[in-house]
């Protein structure tokens, strides 16, 4: 698969073999953001350094002054500036970690200006929350030629803030500027998930001093500094659960080495009511192909099924002889990548803030679009079972999220070009 800019053709295939998974990319990104709140050294291990959005957050943290060294799945990060820049200047593509790199770089530096956030304007769900915490811990935020910006006189002020919902990346940023903050910072109706509690492990190795108390709240209490530790990053479950789908709709068996079984206990649960057969090896899961059921779903927080699985289960009812039917409460009708699959043949109907899938319809080889990267991967599974050739175009939107994707699947019998 050429990088970034191109198309990729599929053909009906199986998955068999074995597949290690890459670090969490959702956990990756957030760690990345953390190390601005040290000068020290910070070295991790299954790092998932192929990903495009990993390439993009590397490249912004140069503009802010460190620099990385990387060997296979291993980076180090270090800051060689006497004086990192709290402004990031990016006219590149953009991600939406530059949030958390706002409130990493004003509870280090007192100040931080990043790019706004796809332009879209205060009061707005992308980023109403990051602006309500950083005023609660005492900085002042406005917007300016393009540019979020905050700032506070001295420290930040520990506070307790309540969150209206349960909002990942403001939890992740709560954590990060409560970190540096003077006093006991407490956290309620947090987003409690496994990259979050990866962020704050990597924090209390670095000499945080944050307690979970479930889903209720957390409780960080600064400290005036953070050291370099190394940490190695947690695996993927998204990519977990993408080769047990692919195993169960191609008919094929696929192990896959270093499951993170705890953190998708619900959506097995789930699948093995719905037709799929696995067992647990020695640190892997094992999942053979064979008749999938019909399945109904709804996401939710974590431990639940999270919003990004939907598009996946969804070709999973595609594949399943019956009705199926999925209903995301977190983003109500996000369900666009649905007519890419109906181009393929996918029957379905929105009733509603529900997807309706008539499953167990032959699916047929056609053009798609990626139109993000859970929908591109989505196309891709649905091509290995689709009669004739699957063109997805777009497809640098599947390198965001997917580690050596091309080589994975070739070990498990795929060929893409």
């Amino acid at each position: 698969m050429k990088s970034t800019t191109d198309v990729i053709s599929i053909s009906k295939s199986k998955l068999v073999g074995s597949v290690q998974l890459s670090g969490a990319k959702n956990s990756a990104l957030r760690l990345l953001a953390a190390t601005i709140l040290t000068d020290g050294k910070v070295q991790f291990d299954n790092f998932p350094n192929g990903l495009l959005d990993i390439q993009v957050h590397l490249k912004m943290l140069e503009v802010l002054g460190k620099s990385y060294s990387i060997n296979g799945n291993e980076l180090s990060i270090s800051e060689v500036n006497t004086k990192i820049n709290t402004c990031l200047h990016w006219d590149e593509r953009s991600i939406r970690n530059t949030l958390l790199i706002l409130g990493a770089l004003t509870t280090r530096f007192g100040e931080g200006r990043v790019p706004l956030p796809g332009g879209c304007k205060l009061g707005e769900r992308k980023y109403d929350l990051h602006v309500m915490l950083l005023e609660r811990l005492g900085a002042k935020v406005w917007e300016e030629e393009g540019y979020l910006c905050a700032k506070s006189e001295g420290r930040l002020v520990a506070n307790d803030i309540t969150l209206p919902l349960r909002s990942t990346g403001a939890t992740e940023n709560t954590i990060l500027c409560a970190s540096l903050a003077k006093g006991k910072t407490t956290l309620w109706n947090p987003h409690i998930r496994p990259e979050i509690m990866d962020l704050i492990d990597m924090l209390n190795k670095m000499g945080a001093k944050i307690k979970v108390y479930g889903q209720k709240c957390i409780e960080i209490e600064g400290v005036e500094k953070l050291n370099g530790i190394k940490h190695t990053v947690i695996p993927d479950n998204m990519e977990a659960l993408t080769w047990a789908i692919g195993a169960v709709i191609t008919g094929g068996e696929v192990e896959i080495l270093n499951f993170p079984y705890q953190h998708l206990e619900v959506p097995l649960v789930f699948l093995k009511e719905s037709g799929m057969k696995y067992y647990r090896g020695e640190g892997s899961l094992i999942v053979k192909g064979g008749e999938a059921y019909p399945i109904e779903i709804s996401t939710g927080p974590y431990p639940g099924i999270n919003s990004d699985m939907q598009p996946l289960f969804a070709v999973y009812g595609a594949m399943s002889r019956g009705e199926s039917k999925i209903i995301d409460l977190r983003f109500p009708g996000r369900y666009a990548y649905a007519e890419e699959l109906a181009k393929m043949g996918m029957q379905y109907e929105i009733q509603g803030e529900m997807l309706v899938i008539d499953g167990g319809k032959p699916l047929h080889g056609t053009t798609v679009n990626a139109l993000d990267l859970r929908a591109g991967i989505s196309l891709l599974l649905a091509g290995l079972t689709a009669q004739g050739e699957t063109i997805i175009e777009n497809a640098w939107q599947i390198e965001r999220g997917y580690e050596n994707l091309e080589l994975k699947l070739k070990n498990l019998g795929v060929y893409i070009s």
